[in-house]
């Protein structure tokens, strides 16, 4: 459990690990301007269940699943309905939140460090590209990955309703993956690679921590797509091809 014994304040446990700031997020807890408090007097304050906010903290910080996986022996499907699942689902919650953060930031520090707009700009565009590109994962191209390796081998081949080939759909994924690559590294550079500046309060420390572990994700879901996912679904749609024509 979290050093409540030593009344650590809520400002020093989002120090220690900057994701517990989604959790006083959540429960409407102020963990910058007022991280000064126990979660204790926060909790009496707001007259908030502090077993709550407790059991929620332990759930993020110590639950974390293991992702030492070998994905290359999953099948096509389970590993497309893993990418969803988990990398997917982390872009779409973190996207409002972090977006918050940088309008936030701009307004109040915006003036001393003119490149918050810049890093708003950027990640705001990139989160309309990437929403855009996991709905043409979600609703086109993983569904044909699914129905292609359920098929019996020696059935016709599984047509989709605007592509031949699953290279198709998969070179414009990997372009659009390439976009997003360039974009983050604008971010790292414009925010010192995540370093923030002397004057930074809570906020702005959370921010720049989400953000370097947003394209932490962000190149974990990559990887499993260009590198195991699209190559093993190209193997397997040119193998099945290959049987149908004997």
């Amino acid at each position: 459990m979290m050093e409540t014994a030593q009344k650590i304040t809520i400002g020093e446990l989002v120090a220690k690990d900057f994701r517990a700031a989604t959790v006083f997020e959540s429960f409407g807890i102020d963990f910058c301007c007022k991280g000064n408090r126990t979660i204790e007097e926060a909790c009496e304050k707001k007259r908030i269940d502090v077993s709550e906010v407790k059991v929620a903290l332990d759930n993020l910080l110590y639950n974390s699943s293991d992702d030492s996986h070998d994905y290359n022996f999953w099948p096509l499907d389970l590993l497309a309905d893993y990418i969803e699942k988990k990398h997917h689902r982390y872009i779409e919650e973190r996207i409002p939140l972090l977006l918050q953060y940088l309008n936030k930031l701009c307004k109040v520090h915006g003036e001393a460090h003119p490149e918050l707009f810049e890093i708003t700009r950027l990640f705001s565009a990139g989160a309309g590209e990437l929403t855009t590109h996991m709905k043409k994962e979600e609703l086109i191209l993983f569904p044909y990955l699914r129905k292609m390796v359920k098929k019996p081998i020696g059935t016709s081949t599984v047509k989709a309703s605007n592509f031949r080939s699953v290279k198709l759909p998969i070179n414009m994924m990997m372009e659009e993956h390439e976009a997003e690559g360039d974009r983050f590294e604008k971010i790292a550079e414009l925010t010192n690679n995540y370093n923030p500046p002397a004057d930074a309060c809570n906020t702005y420390k959370v921010t720049y921590s989400l953000l370097e572990e947003f394209e932490s994700d962000l190149h974990r879901h990559i990887h499993l797509e260009n590198n195991i996912l699209f190559p093993r679904s190209i193997a397997y749609e040119t193998k099945v091809h290959q049987l149908e024509l004997k």
